[in-house]
């Protein structure tokens, strides 16, 4: 299709405004580096590669598809419209060549996914497709075909499966700690998937305020005229800073069983990445191209990760990852900031005085 032409793999395509299309472009692009790092380290977990091959040949995608086009709605010019032209004008942004199957699936909880072993699938809940309004829409239905585009619907379709799976065999020794051990590895890249399709869907959208409006709605609901944006972002700032090391401890233990990172977090990256060079760099036609993939540096990638989370440790206010940052750095305080920090969790007995601390 031409750039101002209407036709699209066979389709029409007729976009609401003009926005930029980014040809040939590369997941790499967009996605956040502790995504890439946590991809490679869970094909590095020991028995991984292993339990793929396995699971690719027993997982049920046939009947997982026959489920969606007998019991959901598939997304066509005569069913849903209006996702339908969403759908195609993000694969044409893109430049994803195959449009996905789409299905809006009956759910009052606001939820979406790309699912899929030999070909994604994307299905959106009438919960979600209710709560959001047409841009905000947009942005996610990008953020899918961001997961389509950067493969991620495979593992997210294993995560499904061995969630279901660990429960079954909960009953088994040391069975579903094999399990869980890998759900674990695949929920930590998961969530870190998830910034890189929220970034996808800003590309998509090129719209940070629908976007922002959309997280907001799914943390708060369709009241809108309740919320701020400001007040929103700065939630995440005081999530981070906020309490001590016990809370740094609670806060992992939070996060572990989840599949996404939490939506002010979520919201506070995408603003923070909307605003780098990076982001200005890919709207201005400057990004990896996908015939470029096969000469990208593996090491390169690795070190491109490290240097993300030492500066996310380096620049965090969480008081662990303080904490973290002193040890790197040598501070000679260390002691009586780990004191400090898990005061609360063994109290002096009564009539004793507080125990002194290296601090000065």
């Amino acid at each position: 299709m031409s750039d101002d032409g209407h036709e699209h793999n066979g389709h029409e395509h007729v976009p609401s405004r003009q926005r930029r299309r980014f040809p040939g472009i590369s997941s790499r692009a967009y996605e956040h580096p502790a995504d890439r790092s946590a991809l490679v380290a869970l094909r590095k977990l020991s028995g991984f590669d292993t339990v793929f091959k396995a699971l690719s040949g027993l997982l049920p995608e046939r009947s997982l598809r026959l489920l969606f086009l007998s019991d959901s709605v598939r997304v066509s010019d005569q069913q849903f419209a209006h996702l339908n032209d969403m759908l195609r004008d993000a694969c044409y942004i893109l430049d994803l060549e195959k449009v996905p199957p789409m299905y809006v699936h009956q759910d009052p909880q606001p939820n979406a996914m790309c699912i899929g072993l030999d070909e994604p699938i994307i299905v959106v809940t009438t919960g979600l497709v209710e709560l959001l309004d047409e841009e905000e829409m947009r942005a996610v239905v990008g953020h899918e075909v961001g997961h389509a585009l950067s493969g991620h619907a495979v593992y997210r379709t294993i995560l499904l499966f061995l969630t279901t799976l660990a429960v079954r065999v909960a009953w088994i020794p040391l069975g579903n700690l094999a399990i869980m051990a890998i759900v674990t590895a695949l929920r930590e890249w998961f969530r870190k998937s998830e910034l890189s399709a929220d970034r996808a869907g800003l590309l998509v959208g090129q719209d940070l305020t629908a976007s922002m409006r959309g997280l907001m709605k799914i943390a708060g609901g369709n009241h809108l005229h309740e919320m701020n944006v400001d007040a929103f972002l700065k939630q995440a700032e005081e999530y981070e800073a906020g309490g001590d090391l016990r809370d740094s401890v609670l806060k992992i233990l939070n996060l572990l069983p989840r599949s996404h990172p939490f939506t002010t977090i979520r919201a506070a990256e995408l603003k923070k990445w909307s605003e780098t060079r990076d982001y200005q760099r890919i709207m201005d036609g400057h990004y990896p191209r996908r015939d470029e993939d096969k000469d990208a540096s593996v090491s390169g990638s690795f070190r491109e990760s490290a240097a993300s989370y030492a500066d996310n440790v380096k620049t965090s206010k969480d008081p662990l990852m303080k904490l973290v940052s002193d040890i790197t750095g040598g501070a000679g305080s260390l002691g009586g900031r780990v004191r400090r920090g898990f005061d609360g969790f063994t109290s002096p007995a009564p009539g004793q005085d507080e125990p002194p601390t290296d601090d000065h």
